[in-house]
């Protein structure tokens, strides 16, 4: 029997050596809970990812139903094990084609290269036919220095800074603000 950390007998979008992505499904929440709350050190104060099933069922209906977001585990191809995960929120279509990347990853699986490896089948899953999209974008605050290494080894360009940008941890934030466009990605 499967521990509570691996995916069921679902399908990967796209794969790499290491990783796999797969779609969110509600059937993830015991799993994805169990590492939010092994990963609350690593998350804080950056993000705050469902550490309940009350709290994941709403985060994963947002976004498994609403076409205005994409979410996307990344999963370990040897034993399916979830690694992280990226949403694409706030999803335009029509003349902007773009989306905004949240992200991260669980604490067994920092610093070993699956989130970029899973970032790179994201980012040529947004872009192929599947959502079309011609841009993606990151908002990062400045000191989360991982973040911003992700979004740099992925090869998406600094555009500029926003003063309190996004409402995290009981305040405004600060963001940098990063892009990466169909043609740039190589």
């Amino acid at each position: 029997m499967a521990d509570s950390t691996t995916q069921n007998s679902t399908t990967y979008l796209a794969v790499g050596p290491r990783v796999g992505i797969r779609h969110f499904t509600y059937a993830d929440s015991e799993a994805f809970t169990a590492l939010a709350r092994a990963s609350r050190e690593l998350h804080r104060p950056w993000l705050a990812p469902p550490v309940t099933a009350e709290h994941y069922a709403a985060y994963a209906q947002q976004l498994i139903e609403d076409s205005s977001r994409a979410g996307f585990l990344i999963c370990e191809r040897d034993g399916g094990r979830i690694a992280g995960y990226i949403n694409i929120n706030n999803i335009v279509e029509g003349a902007f084609r773009c989306g905004a990347l949240g992200y991260g990853a669980f604490a067994h699986a920092a610093g070993k290269g699956l989130m970029t490896e899973g970032m790179g089948l994201v980012i040529a899953y947004a872009f192929g036919p599947a959502l079309a999209l011609h841009r993606l974008e990151i908002n990062v605050q400045p000191r989360n220095a991982a973040s911003i290494a992700l979004a740099r080894r992925c090869g998406f360009r600094l555009e500029g800074f926003s003063p309190d940008f996004l409402y995290i941890d009981g305040a405004w934030r600060d963001h940098e603000r990063w892009a990466l466009t169909r043609e740039m990605v190589r």
